[in-house]
């Protein structure tokens, strides 16, 4: 394994074994007896899923002698990370004793994990595609009551990473998976404002983890794109590693994911769906909220920072009793109307504190930019990455109109509390001159 994996599983707190090779699928009864030594397990798949490994799975764990579950197969069209679907799993688990071993992705392994720590017991899982970040977080991503939220609890004890499973998958999954790795990007961007300001110190340990092998695992594109083995396992570490960043840093999302995933997130509660019925993968409506904070980047990057009128910054900055009715009028007609007012009271901060936070972003400039320049890709090459290895790179790749995606920025700040690019424009009166940039003449979506 490579020296970030190595830290990763040595500061993780909640996932203790990964087996991430070729022909990992092998270990699966081996590390399942590690960790449940004398229990039953049950496989937890989709229809898919369970055919590309999954009854492999069962077949492997019979063969060892370990009593097996009937397999629970979720066999239901268009499924998502949605709360009907946890109630179902939470029924199933309760009426066996068995360990689930999750086979699939982002669905089924969100779906197992929330439901097993309702029952009280640890999993594991088969990994089939490297399409998301999402396998070994700490929490769940699951939609209720028309809200996405990130539902607390444990990852898995083990994960089991097949490329040559992996490598198999639908080509779309890869670059789902691509897409929400690129996120990475910008995401460190954010932390490292948040950083500058005094907002959100760095965790070295977790920002290692998640950005020290990142660029190399995006180095190639058209590989994964073909299923090239070497750059899938590249591609599936990275992904991983911004798992095992979450665990070394419990307090949130943090070290994986900023404005690049409020994007997505605000498609999701809006119940956004394509032409054709379906929502679009995540790691597809991350791509394009990946390459809007990396057009802003690249706006900041050119703004003379410490030529800022702090003072003016402050006299334009709202009360907080204006940002909430403004969030009130933004979302009142949403299933979410109040989460808009209850995020931006959680970030705001008065005319003195805004006072101070610029005053020492305009100090730390030099070395704030510099940090950024390291970090950042700029957005032209992000997008030929992206179109190289099948993502989304405009509005339209998801049927999304160019005018609704404009005015999904401004909502994008304000579903979440967690300091990013979008906040630093908004605090410096520069998020609508950026935001005409990205839509007007010249910008990558120009509106015509």
């Amino acid at each position: 394994m490579s020296k970030s994996l190595d830290l990763a599983l040595e500061k993780a707190t909640q996932t203790y074994a990964l087996v991430l090779r070729q022909g990992a699928i092998k270990e699966t009864a081996r590390v399942f007896r590690d960790f449940f030594p004398g229990k039953r397990a049950v496989v937890i798949a989709d229809k898919t899923t369970y055919d590309v490994a999954g009854n492999a799975v069962d077949t492997m764990l019979r063969d060892e002698g370990i009593p097996t579950d009937v397999p629970v197969i979720l066999d239901y069209p268009d499924m998502h990370a949605e709360w009907k679907y946890i109630e179902i799993l939470d029924g199933v688990l309760a009426g066996t004793d068995a360990i689930p071993i999750a086979v699939g992705s982002g669905t089924v392994n969100d779906l197992t994990k929330l439901s097993s720590y309702h029952n009280n017991r640890r999993y594991m899982v088969v990994a089939t595609a490297a399409s998301m970040d999402g396998y070994i977080a700490f929490g769940a991503s699951i939609t209720k009551d028309g809200c996405k939220t990130t539902f607390p609890c444990t990852a898995p004890i083990a994960i089991i990473a097949d490329i040559d499973i992996i490598s198999r998958a639908p080509a779309d999954m890869t670059a789902s998976g691509y897409a929400d790795l690129f996120a990475k990007i910008p995401a460190g961007a954010d932390w490292l404002l948040a950083d500058a300001i005094g907002v959100e110190p760095i965790d070295p340990v977790a920002f290692s983890i998640a950005q020290d092998g990142l660029h190399d695992a995006l180095s190639n594109p058209q590989g994964a794109r073909e299923g090239c083995p070497e750059d899938i396992a590249k591609l599936m570490e990275g992904l991983l590693l911004g798992g095992f960043a979450m665990q070394a840093y419990p307090k949130s999302s943090r070290p994986a994911s900023g404005a690049d995933h409020q994007f997505s997130h605000l498609l999701n509660m809006q119940h956004y769906v394509m032409a054709d019925g379906k929502a679009p993968s995540h790691g597809f409506q991350v791509a394009l909220g990946t390459l809007a904070s990396l057009f802003f980047y690249r706006e900041l990057l050119k703004t003379d920072v410490e030529g800022i009128d702090v003072e003016a910054c402050v006299k334009a900055w709202p009360g907080l009793e204006e940002q909430e009715q403004e969030a009130v009028r933004m979302f009142q007609s949403t299933d979410f109307p109040m989460l808009g007012a209850t995020e931006v009271k959680a970030k705001y901060v008065d005319h003195d504190s805004l006072r101070r936070e610029l005053t020492t972003f305009k100090e730390k400039w030099p070395e704030t930019r510099r940090r950024l320049e390291c970090q950042l890709i700029p957005v032209e090459e992000a997008i030929r990455r992206l179109r190289l290895v099948g993502a989304p790179t405009q509005p339209e790749d998801i049927g999304l109109n160019r005018r609704r995606m404009r005015d999904s920025v401004i909502l994008a700040q304000k579903i979440r509390r967690r300091y990013t690019i979008l906040d630093q424009g908004l605090r410096m009166c520069l998020l609508d001159k950026w935001t005409d940039a990205l839509f007007g003449k010249g910008g990558i979506w120009e509106i015509k």
